[in-house]
């Protein structure tokens, strides 16, 4: 329940909560009032006692209170609980002699007689006054408390339902549903059955208890389905498939009830209490299950003896088993429990048994459920499988409820024989067991009143009949227990077998269930009656009067919306979201309403017709109902025993004496036969709740304040009404017309399809009223409060719903749907339409029926009209200024917009519908489609085509969603979503043209005036506007309001299939448009599977996209990404062919164009071969470096039309260099072949390494030959010539004729042109130089931005220093100007920035020249012949990238220009030089020069491959140096230094330690090694980490400056070198340094320098280093 509202309105003194209290029901009666402080929120009865909670939070007792110590006889005025007081109590209950109270923060309080236990306190008998008790959670470690929201208390038990929505008990007796024989149970503990149910209702009998379960529905999805119970590995579900008909049972009990983990239980939908199933396919746990088929073998007579003392009864009360109605003291219980004590859980060793069913557990889990709407499934209720069994599979039970299912039962200890025995009374054997289990037996032991017979279908079905499954299934459509993997099993016989013949099993709520958002808003329907405990009188519900032990599903009760239980002493009832009630068990006093005495099964109690029940409560002996009558006020019926005064105290002096005593009740004056109205109930005002209990009722009333309350009564009445009236709709009409098998061939698939869909929107609009009904009667049952009208805060929820129903209404109508339903209406209905005309309200005389049937359809649609009037009345009833007043004044006028909008859609839909039927028939077939809904039409001539013939007819037809073009026999359909209009301005041509502009059409229409010009301009506009802005489809309404904008946007997102003969010839575009032409991002798709996504303009690719094209030999795709111009690949971009091969590289008019990489081979780490380089048109033309990597071999050279064709160079990973010309792909002309041993031929070459003419080959000391060769190289020369060998008396080798390379080779500036010509027109110029500087910045901007848009969409792309280089690019340097150091400096900065992204021009430039720099000098590239080139390449590099910073900034000098230096001119510095002023090197970069402007840029990504040739051409001389290196550096310091002649004045005597104590200085001895001139050495093996030769020198100089600084301060004095004393201890430092590839670095300075710092202090401190490197390599002569 929830809590209760707050007082509101104004409480005038007494106006609000009013009780009044009477017993029986003669005319004469007046009842009472009883006076209270507060209004009464709420009221509990007892026997003999009530209890009130008041408004903030107050407990009163009153009646007889035997437990209080200060007896009074029965205090006259309700007592105030103390106990209590300072909580706040939000409800409280009840049971015969004992109370219980729930606070807000959910403990409880209980106090009153506790002899069974059911206070929840051990060791007291009696608790005065309330006390406290707690619910602990023992799962959970440290035990929780549990909060409660409710509680219901019976005689001798106690249930409370916690906010996780699960039920704990405690007390005494069976009815507490919990799996022990030992009462009284002091501690309350959970009923596990249960656990993992939405419980959302309990209520306690004398000694049974009831529970209102929600289904298990589509919020339950989310469970992994699970069609094994998780403790027994047996399905969950079965099916038998008979000769005639299926069985499909849910009703598995699981013996085992051991205890569920946490999360198995939040998993689990718990499985249905009842005989537990076994397929025959399904693991059996070895020896403990007995498996019973179909039909068993009739089990032997013989009992086998069992030790109970009351084995003679035939039964015995095991205390998991049954409760025979027999046992009837409740104390058996405990006496009887002896048979079997059973554990948790019924096996040998327990830890065995949980490692067994975990392993089980672990396979049970298969996705078996049908997704979409789990309740359109055949279901239980009756027709399928109507067990009743009990826990154990009592077959009692089974025989009873005749459905032969496969019954298996486990348990321990017992036999098939005992149990046959212990449970089927002899008279039951007698009349034929196995039928028992097959068909319905007749009786069932002494319970032969129960008989097993078909109810009328509005009785509900018993639950142990057959049932006419067809009828059932249309029943039960809405029953959630989806029945796993079984949909495809289910039997076609199933549905075939007789009935009704000329019905059809149609699922009328729709797959999806209810509305989605509303699942949890709003309260549930879809509810279950859980019930246990005693059974004698019948009011378990289950058709027999057999006690259960555990909770178990009253079957008949399900898919009854029942939305609230109560119980009586010995009779139940359930209150229908219908207004009805279903009541059953004892009806010795008519207490149940209908004439069954007893009913074991619910039936509904006789009311007449049109009252409609809201409340229900039941006491001792009778039930009090509270209804709607014909008036606003409600109502009171009265059934049951009448009380006389006087007699009751007489009579109720022995409660044992209760059991049917009829003569007696007759003598107290009688009962009602059936429910009698109390005429008193009009003076009592408004009734908002009855109580019964003992003799005694109890109604809570309000007074009606300012009509508030009035008003709320009303909005619920009507709310209950009208849920009654969709109802009877519903299921009287709409079902049985769905079901007629004449319907498809009637109407038709299409409209079939719609009838479907409307019936199910109906009937999520019935669902919604009946969920929303539920919730205005429960709100007026506790809170009557404005705040809690679910309506006010989820009004979209019932827009939504009456839009959708509206609109498929409206689909349905406009496609005939009604004309065509009248011919199976008139056949189904008959000529008497006497109950469509009742209930659609219909006053004609005698209406058509297509009308009628519209009439009737459209009724939901007028109580949206209702809705606001009653919200306009509520809020009359508040000030005008409060919220409430706001809320609901914005509810109602929202629901006034709804009914406008509703009727537009009507008249809409008419009007469409009347156009169909005056339509030429051909093209109505093709036209006509649900949703399309008529605009306005041509025929009157208002229109017409521009330019058309004399004779030839054009109508033109505007729907909601297309412009229709018809012509004589043909039509042509525009679709609104790519149609553009505008008005042609009429100048003085006097005509009124409208230009329409469709994708592939453009034509002009005529108007016959301006008006009308005016109109259809307005009309297609407003259309067009509609379906853009999504509305389109459900409504053609065109509002005319505010909001509406004059014309559509020019630009929008369509979507549209070409069908013109062309280029796009049925391809599909879905994306931007502007004024018909595809523009923006989009994507196009052809029917051969070619994909294009990314930007348009103007109808064709532009701009950055995708294209993907099949490859249909090889089966695969190609793909392009890139950019687009024209509709062409055009610009940056990579194309993956389906072969393997990958192009990335520039493109021209969808040809590869520019500069380009092509990769060919599976695999691009082991693609047998790239080339790069420049290509023409689609063909390598051009310079382009081709490696070959299966035969090991590189060309850097030109091509031509894909030949490699002019000079080249090819090296092998053999060492062979070759240098020359080729022809056709060979080498063909002059050339140089040179191998690895510097064998060199210089000649002509016929074919790749062939040789052929004359030529010259020098060996490798020096010999040569000179004539005509012939063969290939390395198998066989033919030679005719002559042999020298020139030094055979010379001793001076160097004479030797060294073979200048690099003659015959590329020159650097020729290559890689095509990558500075792709820099030079991203910069906008047209050839290198030739533009404007101020385009070029221009474009630099747009490229970064675009870059960056792009990039956008995808971040990680970019790294975050990425993003900061980006910004640091937004500002453009001043590029004008006379330039100074510092903007010198900020252009170096920009420089750097800018060549660190690809995104900005200059450094996509220098990345693409690494990468060709790399691909060309790496891997076999790497051959040291080809140093001379890397090293002319560099230069050209700078070179020419040098042009392009100047071209950026023209005012930089050009190179080797100088700087005006700040405020010194030149000749001081030069003076200053000269003089003996301590050495200053000339500050790098005074002089301008790309070197020192981009080498620091370049150099470091080039250097790898770089360095690499270096160490290999200097690798001979190096291996020298080391050698020596390592043989002088064994020495120790002194004799080194001795060694190398450094002067005894240079040698330290001492150097600094830093141990033992800093600071302290250390004798140099002799033996002491690497300790000289430490700093000196670090520094400069520090050369070997820079890059730039400019860093490297920077790194000389500091090792001077270490060694001048060091001799000073042996010196102690100012100290000028001469080169002869430098230059023995520098080499000491060179020596010590240890440098590997010394000559490397040396030559790489050489030849990279900064030519203007060769002759200064620089350059002679290189040309130093490089003597001490030629020093150490001869260092062993000397």
């Amino acid at each position: 329940m929830e809590t209760q509202g707050k007082s509101f309105v104004d409480d005038g003194g007494g106006e609000r909560g009013l009780l009044h209290t009477w017993k029986g029901y003669s005319c004469s009666l007046t009842p009472g009032r009883l006076l209270l402080p507060q209004p009464v929120l709420h009221v509990a009865l007892g026997t003999r006692h009530g209890v009130l909670l008041v408004e903030g939070g107050q407990v009163y007792s009153f009646g007889e209170l035997p437990w209080k110590q200060s007896q009074i006889p029965e205090p006259a005025k309700p007592t105030l609980e103390s106990a209590l007081s300072g909580q706040r109590v939000v409800t409280v209950a009840a049971g015969s002699f004992h109370s219980g109270a729930v606070t807000e923060d959910g403990s409880i309080h209980m106090w009153g007689d506790n002899g069974a236990g059911q206070c929840g306190l051990s060791s007291l008998s009696t608790v005065p006054n309330p006390t406290p008790v707690a619910l602990m959670d023992s799962d959970t470690s440290p035990p929780e408390t549990v909060p409660v929201l409710e509680l219901a208390c019976g005689e001798q038990h106690t249930l409370a339902l916690s906010v996780q929505r699960e039920v704990w008990a405690w007390g005494s007796g069976c009815q507490l549903g919990l799996n022990t024989s030992v009462f009284p149970v002091w501690k309350p503990q959970k009923v596990e059955h249960l656990a993992g149910r939405y419980v959302l209702q309990v209520a306690c009998g004398a000694s049974h208890s009831l529970a209102l379960v929600r289904c298990l529905g589509p919020q339950d999805v989310h469970r992994p389905p699970v069609d094994k119970c998780r403790q027994c590995n047996q399905l969950l579900y079965t099916m038998t498939d008979k000769e005639d008909h299926v069985i499909i049972s849910d009703s598995h009990y699981c013996p085992l009830s051991a205890e569920l983990t946490e999360d198995e239980r939040k998993l689990e939908a718990p499985p249905r209490t009842q005989g537990l199933k076994t397929s025959p396919s399904e693991p059996v746990l070895p020896s403990h299950i007995s498996t019973f088929n179909s039909d068993p073998p009739t089990p032997p007579t013989s009992a086998d003896p069992l030790p109970t003392q009351d084995m003679e009864k035939g039964e015995s009360s095991l205390s998991n088993g049954v409760l025979p109605a027999s046992v009837s003291d409740p104390p058996a219980q405990s006496k009887g429990g002896t048979v079997a004590a059973v554990k948790s859980s019924p096996y040998p060793d327990e830890q065995e048994v949980k490692d067994y069913l975990r392993k089980l557990s672990d396979t049970t889990q298969e996705e078996a459920k049908p997704t979409g709407g789990v309740h359109t499934l055949l279901h239980s209720a009756g027709g399928l499988t109507s067990t009743s069994s009990s826990t154990l599979n009592h077959l009692v039970a089974s025989c009873a409820s005749a459905v032969g299912e496969r019954v298996a039962s486990t348990y321990e200890a017992l036999s098939l024989k005992k149990m046959m025995n212990l449970y089927l009374p002899s008279g039951v054997l007698r009349s034929g067991g196995p039928a028992g289990l097959t068909g319905a037996v007749t009786g069932v032991g002494d319970n032969s009143t129960e008989r097993v017979r078909l109810e009328d279908s509005m009785q509900g079905k018993k639950s142990s009949s057959t049932g006419d499954i067809r009828e059932e299934e249309a029943d039960g459509v809405r029953r959630r227990l989806s029945l796993p993997g079984l949909l495809s099993q289910v039997s076609p016989r199933l549905l075939r077998k007789a009935g009704r013949p000329r019905l059809r099993a149609v699922a009328l709520t729709p797959l999806g269930g209810d509305i989605p958002e509303a699942q949890e808003v709003l309260p549930t329907l879809q509810t279950e009656v859980w019930s246990w405990g005693h059974g004698d009188h019948g009011q378990l519900g289950h058709g027999d009067n057999l006690a259960r032990l555990q909770p178990l599903c009253i079957k008949s009760l399900n898919n009854k919306e029942v939305v609230w239980v109560a119980a009586g002493a010995h009779h139940s009832l359930g209150l229908t979201a219908q207004s009805q009630v279903f009541s059953w068990g004892s009806n010795s006093s008519g207490q149940l309403g209908h004439r069954e005495s007893p009913s074991t099964i619910p039936r509904l109690a006789k009311l007449s017709e049109g009252i409609r029940v809201w409340d229900v409560s039941a006491g001792e002996k009778h039930t009090v109902l509270l209804a709607d009558g014909d008036c606003i006020q409600p109502i009171i019926y009265y059934s049951g025993q009448q009380v006389k005064e006087g007699e009751e105290e007489s009579q109720a002096k022995d409660l044992g004496q209760q059991e049917g005593d009829e003569e007696e009740e007759e003598r107290a004056g009688g009962y009602t036969p059936q429910p009698v109205l109390l005429p008193f109930c009009m003076n009592l005002g408004y009734v908002s709740s009855v109580s019964a209990g003992g003799r005694r009722c109890v109604a809570l009333s309000d007074r009606n304040v300012m009509g508030f309350i009035a008003s709320l009564h009303e909005l619920a009445s009507a709310e209950r009404k009208f849920y009654c009236r969709l109802c009877n709709i519903k299921m009287q009409i709409i079902r049985p017309l769905l079901e007629l098998e004449s319907l498809s061939s009637a109407l038709g698939k299409v409209t079939l399809g719609l009838l479907q869909m409307l019936a199910g929107r109906f009937s999520l609009l019935c669902h919604l009223t009946g969920q929303h009904a539920a919730s205005l009667t429960a709100n007026l049952r506790r809170g009557r409060d404005v705040k809690s009208l679910l309506i006010l805060d989820h009004t979209g929820i019932f827009l939504d719903s009456y839009h959708d129903y509206c609109s498929s209404l409206g689909n349905f109508q406009v496609m005939g749907g009604f004309q065509a339903l009248t011919k199976p209406s008139l056949d189904f209905f008959g000529k008497s339409p006497e109950l469509l005309q009742r209930l659609s309200e219909c006053s004609e005389e005698n209406p058509p029926m297509a009308d009628l049937l519209v009439a009737l359809f459209y009724l939901p649609t007028r109580h949206v009209h209702e809705y606001s009037r009653l919200l306009l009345k509520l809020a009359t009833c508040f000030e005008v200024s409060s919220s409430d007043y706001e809320k609901l004044q914005d509810s109602c006028s929202k629901f006034e917009a709804l009914t406008l909008q509703l009727k537009k859609k009507m008249k809409e839909a008419d009007y469409t519908f009347h156009f169909w039927k005056s339509f030429p028939g051909k093209m109505t077939d093709s036209l006509r489609k649900p949703q399309r809904r008529l605009i306005c039409e041509s025929s009157n001539k208002a229109l017409t085509l521009q330019n058309a013939g004399r004779f030839s007819v054009n109508w033109f037809i505007l729907f909601n969603d297309a412009l229709v073009h018809a012509q004589f026999s043909t039509h042509h359909v525009f679709r609104l979503a790519t149609l553009w209009v505008e008005p042609i301005p009429e100048e003085n041509t006097g005509i009124h043209g409208l230009k329409v502009i469709t994708p592939e059409e453009t034509f002009t229409l005529l108007a016959s005036s301006p008006m009308e010009k005016a109109k259809w301009l307005r009309s297609i506009n407003q259309a067009v506007d509609q379906v853009l802005s999504g509305a389109g489809q459900d409504t053609a309404s065109v509002c005319s309001g505010l909001g509406q904008r004059l014309e559509p946007p020019i630009s929008r997102t369509a979507s549209y299939t070409f069908y013109k003969d062309g280029r796009l010839k049925e391809a599909t575009y879905e994306g931007r448009w502007l004024t018909g032409k595809p523009h923006g991002r989009g994507v196009l798709k052809w029917p051969d599977g070619r994909i294009y996504t990314g930007e348009f303009k103007n109808g064709l690719e532009d701009g950055f996209g995708e294209f993907v094209a099949p490859n249909k030999t090889l089966n695969k795709n190609d793909h392009y990404q890139g950019h687009w111009r024209d509709g062409k690949m055009y610009g940056l971009g990579t194309y993956r062919y389906a072969s393997g091969e990958v192009y990335d590289g520039s493109f021209q008019d969808g040809m590869r164009h520019g500069h380009g990489m092509l990769r060919s081979g599976k695999l691009n780490t082991s693609s047998p071969s790239v080339f790069i380089g420049q290509w023409l048109q689609d063909k390598k033309t051009g310079y382009g470096v081709f490696d070959d990597i299966t035969k090991g071999e590189k060309y850097m050279g030109m091509w031509q039309d894909h030949l490699r064709q002019g000079t080249g160079v090819v090296v092998t990973q053999f060492g062979l260099y070759y240098e020359g010309a080729f022809k056709d792909n060979k080498m063909m002309g002059t050339g140089i072949l040179l191998s690895e041993d510097d064998t060199t031929y210089e000649g002509e070459f016929s074919d790749d390494w062939t040789l052929n003419g004359k030529g010259v080959l020098t060996m490798a000391n020096g010999d040569y030959l000179e004539g005509s060769f012939s063969g290939e190289w390395g198998s066989g020369l033919k030679v005719t010539g002559s042999y020298f060998k020139p030094h055979l008396f010379d001793t001076d080798k160097e004479k030797s004729r060294a073979v200048k390379l690099g003659r015959q080779c590329v020159c650097a500036e020729d290559k890689w042109q095509a990558v500075f010509e792709e820099c030079w027109t991203q910069l906008g110029c047209d050839a290198p130089g030739q533009g404007e500087n101020w385009k070029a910045w221009e474009n630099i901007a747009v490229e970064l931005t675009t870059s960056q848009r792009h990039i956008q969409g995808s971040p990680e792309l970019l790294s975050r220093s990425h993003s900061r280089t980006l910004e640091g690019l937004e500002v453009i340097p001043q590029h004008t100007g006379p330039i100074t150091m510092e903007r010198y400096d900020t252009i170096r900065l920009y420089l750097i920035k800018a060549c660190d992204t690809p995104l900005h021009p200059l450094g996509r430039l220098v990345e693409t020249l690494v990468a060709v720099y790399r691909m060309t000098y790496v891997g076999v590239g790497a051959n040291r012949r080809l140093l001379h080139q890397a090293v002319n390449e560099i230069k050209s590099y700078l070179n020419r990238i040098f042009q392009i910073v100047r071209f950026l900034f023209p005012d930089l000098p050009e190179e080797g220009g100088l700087l005006p230096e700040p405020n010194t001119n030149l000749q001081d510095k030069e003076e200053l030089g000269s003089t003996g002023a301590p050495a200053e090197s000339p500050k790098p970069g005074r002089v301008v020069s790309s070197s020192a402007l981009l080498l620091p840029v370049l150099l470091p990504r080039l250097y790898p491959p770089l360095f690499t040739l270096y160490a290999l051409d200097k690798e001979r001389e190096d291996d020298v140096y080391w050698e020596c290196v390592l043989r002088l550096n064994k020495q120790p310091d002194l004799a080194l230094l001795a060694f190398l002649g450094v002067q005894q004045k240079f040698w330290p005597v001492s150097i600094p330690v830093s141990m033992p104590a800093p600071g302290e200085k250390q004798q140099v001895l002799s033996s002491t090694k690497d300790a000289c001139f430490a700093s000196a050495v670090e520094t400069l093996q520090q050369i070997s980490t820079t890059f730039t030769p400019s860093d490297k020198l920077q790194v000389i100089q500091l090792t001077f400056e270490e060694i001048t600084q060091e001799v000073q301060s042996l010196l102690k004095q100012d100290f000028l070198w001469s080169m002869d004393d430098l230059f023995p201890v520098f080499l000491y430092v060179v020596l010590r340094a240890r440098i590997r590839n010394l000559g490397s670095e040396v030559s790489l300075i050489e030849d990279l320098m900064d030519p203007c710092v060769q002759h200064g202090e620089h350059g002679i401190m290189f040309t130093t280093l490089k003597a001490c490197y030629y020093q150490i390599q001869h260092e062993k002569i000397t």
